[in-house]
């Protein structure tokens, strides 16, 4: 079962053949095979060569589905899977170590350490604007924890999912590690079924509905959801430097079809003039005069998703807000990068996330102001401050809640493995990259060991338990040496 193409081949994937599929991988993976640290590292070499091997089918895949530029298919899923793949591979002997740590008083003569196993069978349910790194970098993870492994790619991305049905079989072992294409039937057949583990991207809509089929099964979940992401303006800053990473961020990231991206600016009332005329003319360099006709921003993902971005825009009192673009094509499904200023905070626009070109900015008459309007909403996957005031950036890290917290740039914490990546509350579960991706699809098992050669002088622990062993317990409990000096040689009455 190389891949399970629903749609293609006009096969019904239903509730039975998951219920099949998972007893069948149920039933390998307890032969053990997933174990060893070899099958671990060629599933890992495997993923390496098809992204070395098919660079140019996934960049035509992604071109398909999101018309993004390649240089953005490079830098954001090519390399970056490439990258989180190199990592893994160099690092898993070293994650697959039990992890040694102290033996207490009251257990002595013993050994303890953690050792992580695999989970067992995960599925993996992933998001549409990123659809090639969002199914890579999670299975890497997967992988190297030694799971096997189920994926379901968005069905709004079509052409990646056939990408990965066709051509991942072909390098890692199809026994293990399945593609499940489709749509909602499809996907609901999955979670119908009972998993050691979902790891699920996407919204907080569905991100709910998974949760509460997982919770049928007590099966724990990994969300990642994005949210509202705010961006934090100072005055002192390297404004023309500042402006283009921020725009870069929000525009050169699948034209702000992105979970990280910033999602709207506070800034002081007195500096939004500036920071308006520095966006301007950053985006029209970018994008030239007329950013429609640019090659280098990706389109809107489909009619629906086009339609409710500008039903935001057509929101009544928000057109007089814009203050830069606007402008749209609906039969080729572009919408031009837009600032706006001044919004309400109760419009649609500040509602929800808004996961595409469009960036508001709220004014308030100091900075410090921001903290508790960015605290008011749900806690965001990231949030962005850029400044030069070292105070101000102690008082932002410790007082604003968010998954993470980037300063003086905008969605560069994702490419370092060394960082979680993750939300908070509504932003989302659990974090993943690099060893936290491993540290995801593993459990952390406590084993403690311990010889004979103390038992017959240790008898406290026994009953009955007089008055003496109770003193002598308690002093051992709380460290005392002198009595577990007593107790090793049996100076005690029982």
């Amino acid at each position: 079962m190389d891949g399970i193409k629903a749609e293609i081949t006009g096969e019904v994937f239903d509730g039975k053949k998951a219920e099949a599929m998972v007893k069948d991988l149920t039933a390998s993976f307890k032969a053990g095979k997933t174990k060893p640290y070899e099958w671990r590292v060629s599933q890992l070499e495997g993923i390496v060569r098809m992204i070395m091997e098919r660079e140019t089918k996934i960049m035509e895949a992604l071109q398909s589905d999101l018309a993004k530029p390649n240089m953005e298919v490079y830098l954001h899923e090519i390399s970056l899977s490439k990258a989180a793949c190199m990592f893994a591979l160099k690092e898993l002997k070293n994650w697959m170590q039990p992890e040694k740590v102290p033996s207490l008083i009251a257990t002595f003569s013993s050994t303890a350490q953690i050792i992580p196993e695999p989970l067992g069978i995960v599925l993996v349910i992933s998001a549409w604007n990123y659809p090639f790194a969002l199914i890579t970098d999670p299975l890497i993870g997967a992988v190297a924890a030694g799971n096997a492994v189920v994926l379901k790619p968005s069905e709004v991305a079509p052409s990646t999912a056939a990408f990965f049905a066709k051509f991942l079989p072909q390098y890692v072992d199809s026994s293990f590690i399945k593609v499940v294409e489709g749509a909602v039937p499809e996907t609901t057949a999955l979670l119908d079924q009972k998993w050691d583990k979902i790891f699920y991207t996407g919204s907080g809509k569905v991100g709910r509905i998974v949760m509460a089929a997982a919770a049928k099964h007590l099966t724990p979940v990994a969300l990642e959801l994005g949210g509202k992401c705010p961006v934090v303006f100072d005055s002192d800053v390297n404004l023309k430097v500042a402006v283009k990473r921020m725009a870069v961020g929000k525009w050169g990231c699948n034209n702000g079809q992105a979970c990280i991206a910033p999602d709207y600016i506070i800034t002081t009332k007195s500096f939004a003039p500036k920071l308006v005329d520095a966006l301007k003319s950053t985006l029209e360099e970018f994008y030239g005069e007329d950013p429609l006709e640019s090659a280098d921003l990706s389109r809107i993902v489909s009619f629906s998703h086009f339609k409710r971005l500008t039903e935001l825009l057509d929101e009544e009192n928000i057109p007089e807000k814009i203050v830069y673009g606007g402008e749209r094509d609906e039969k080729h499904l572009k919408i031009a990068p837009t600032v706006l200023l001044d919004v309400p905070c109760d419009s649609l626009i500040m509602k929800d996330e808004i996961f595409g070109p469009l960036l508001p900015i709220i004014t308030v008459e100091k900075l410090e102001d921001s903290f508790e309007l960015i605290n008011s909403r749900p806690k965001p996957l990231v949030a962005y401050l850029f400044s030069k005031n070292k105070k101000l950036e102690e008082e932002f890290v410790q007082n604003v809640s968010a998954g993470g917290i980037l300063i003086n740039d905008a969605a560069l914490h994702f490419t370092n493995p060394h960082l979680p990546f993750g939300g908070v509350g509504d932003s989302g579960i659990g974090a993943y990259h690099g060893k936290f991706s491993f540290d995801a699809f593993s459990h952390k098992k406590a084993v403690l060991s311990r010889g004979y050669a103390t038992e017959m002088r240790i008898r406290a622990r026994y009953p009955p338990y007089t008055y003496h062993k109770q003193i002598l317990l308690r002093r051992i409990i709380d460290g005392s040496f002198i009595a577990l000096f007593l107790g090793l040689f049996g100076l005690h009455r029982d």
